[in-house]
């Protein structure tokens, strides 16, 4: 098989089963409550500073009223805190709470050994050469 039948063949394999087998690592135990889609809208929010619901939608891809739903859900499961901004108090700032920063945590681990897995046996020239394909490939998905 022709080096271009072989990187389609992965990249098919990729794009069906990531989203699943992410599911099947992250989903489980004391995160079974959660979705998938749950578990990136808990990275977005992430470990630093309380974000907007605007600024976290943007990052998660969905409108502000897409994730009041799906925030909702979250704060009533016990992985999210709403809290008002000192500076405004209209502005309702989000945070992680304990439960959702180990969520979170399991999430980051999840990625740093699939970045790894990816970097094995790789120097790093050829690092930068998978950087590249993959930036070029993010380029183009935004396109179509």
């Amino acid at each position: 098989m022709d080096s271009y039948n072989q990187l389609n063949e992965v990249l098919v394999h990729l794009f069906n089963h990531t989203l699943k087998i992410e599911e099947n690592s992250l989903i489980r135990d004391e995160f079974k409550e959660i979705s998938i889609n749950d578990m990136h809208i808990i990275d977005a929010i992430g470990n630093g500073k309380p974000k907007n619901m605007s600024s976290i939608a943007k990052l998660v891809g969905v409108t502000v009223g897409t994730l009041t739903i799906a925030m909702n859900n979250l704060v009533k499961k016990g992985y999210v805190v709403r809290t008002r901004s000192e500076e405004d108090r209209r502005v309702v700032l989000i945070s992680l709470s304990d439960k959702g920063k180990k969520a979170y945590e399991r999430h980051a681990h999840f990625h740093l050994e699939m970045v790894k897995a990816m970097r094995e046996g790789l120097d790093e020239e050829q690092c930068q050469v998978l950087m590249k394909a993959m930036k070029n490939l993010r380029e183009h998905l935004k396109t179509v």
